[in-house]
């Protein structure tokens, strides 16, 4: 177990890394989309009709 461990550190790491850049990404996607920025657009969606309309606001 700990020679498998000790071979495959690098990869493990790697995944680790990996992992926490996507859970980062997607903490960043939730909190932008409650503060309104959702529409994928890059405006801001508060004020945006064109948005509303593909949402359903």
């Amino acid at each position: 177990m700990l020679e498998w461990f000790i071979g495959n550190i690098a990869t493990i790491v790697i995944s680790l890394v990996i992992v926490c850049i996507l859970a980062a990404v997607i903490v960043y996607l939730r909190r932008e989309k409650k503060k309104g920025h959702s529409c994928g657009c890059g405006c801001d969606c508060v004020g945006c009709t064109g948005c509303g309309e593909r949402t359903g606001k």
